[in-house]
């Protein structure tokens, strides 16, 4: 097992508490065509906090989990802060866990 499984387990649920605190955390999963998007992000089918609830945290559980090739870089933040722009201040609990995570992930031992 990776020794940063642990880490970025907690990571993961760290992001979706923030993402609850904002409330930007939804009951109802989008269309399954919304979900199905080729574009990096789904930015033309979702917000940014819904491509993180329902593609990237479903996804990366799947691979800690289950003991899985981590990725070998991530980018997650930067592309929150571009979602986020006019919003960095509120935003930036979820940012930092996010940062934290490209951290770990980048951080192959």
């Amino acid at each position: 097992m990776d020794p940063r499984c642990v880490d970025l387990a907690e990571q993961l649920l760290l992001v979706e508490c923030e993402l609850r605190k904002l409330g930007y955390w939804s009951e109802l999963p989008p269309s399954p065509d919304a979900l199905a998007s080729q574009a990096p992000f789904c930015v033309d089918t979702l917000a940014f906090e819904q491509w993180l609830q329902w593609i990237f945290l479903p996804r990366m559980k799947i691979i800690v989990e289950n003991d899985l090739d981590l990725p070998q870089a991530s980018g997650i933040r930067p592309m929150a802060e571009v979602a986020y722009r006019e919003r960095l201040v509120e935003v930036h609990g979820l940012l930092n866990v996010l940062g934290e995570f490209d951290r770990l992930i980048g951080s192959a031992t």
